[in-house]
């Protein structure tokens, strides 16, 4: 079950509610009986993995299109 935050608009209490997607948001401030607005917060945003950025991980065969260069032996053989 997910965590909520609460804040009253009066005294600005916050508070933590434990409730299900499916259950009605807190409306009324267990402190004061005053109307509560549920807090957003930001998510943090992690990029794990290669492919999000060309520069991610890279091992030093890639270009900075992401494509894969020629081995050195290779070049050598084809002039």
């Amino acid at each position: 079950m997910p965590v909520y935050d609460y804040e009253c608009g009066i005294c600005q209490f916050r508070f933590e509610r434990k409730q299900g997607f499916d259950e009605e948001p807190v409306a009324i401030c267990p402190k004061c009986q005053g109307k509560v607005r549920r807090v957003l917060h930001s998510s943090p945003i992690i990029y794990k993995g290669s492919g999000f950025y060309t520069t991610d991980n890279c091992k030093g065969n890639h270009t900075e299109e992401g494509k894969k260069k020629k081995p050195d032996k290779e070049k050598q053989k084809e002039k």
